[in-house]
């Protein structure tokens, strides 16, 4: 079925899609530089050029992430989402709408804890911290299913997150 192509996302919805997960690379890589700027300015001492950085990229990115989401949402909500592929069984369609309402929920939870970590309490950084393994659970099952409808079942699944529709 190498011909079938499900009808893709808007230029918007794909747009979207790569800039957040651009943007949630970042914190995944860099969000150790937050953590390292807190825990030196507990301890009275100064922190590295970089790690300053990076935590103040971690700030803007988090609150970037959470602008940028409440707007995708705001557009699947308008505008809905392509079809699944044909071919895929029913528990793949609810396998996919979990992951992606995971993804929501984690792309919304962890920049609102982040705030409140600075702005409340530090508490909310232990419950922060637990999102990166549960992010990189949820990027490794999308990326993995990704891959298997590209590759082995070859219906044009992927092909909706990088071809517009028209």
């Amino acid at each position: 079925m190498n011909e079938r192509h499900a009808p893709g996302y808007s230029t918007l919805q794909i747009t979207l899609h790569w800039v957040i997960a651009a943007l949630v690379a970042f914190q995944l890589l860099f969000g150790e530089g937050m953590t390292n700027v807190r825990e030196a300015a507990e301890e009275g001492a100064t922190s590295s050029g970089v790690d300053f950085a990076a935590s103040i990229g971690h700030y803007w990115f988090g609150i970037a992430i959470l602008a940028l989401v409440l707007v995708r949402l705001g557009v699947r909500l308008t505008q809905g989402v392509p079809p699944h592929p044909v071919a895929a069984p029913t528990w793949m369609g609810w396998a996919a709408k979990l992951v992606h309402w995971a993804f929501y929920l984690m792309l919304v939870a962890m920049p609102v804890l982040g705030l409140l970590t600075v702005y409340v309490s530090d508490e909310f950084g232990d419950i922060h911290k637990l999102g990166k393994p549960v992010f990189l659970a949820l990027i490794a099952v999308h990326v993995l299913a990704a891959l298997y409808h590209q590759f082995i079942k070859k219906d044009g699944a992927l092909r909706r997150i990088l071809v517009p529709a028209r």
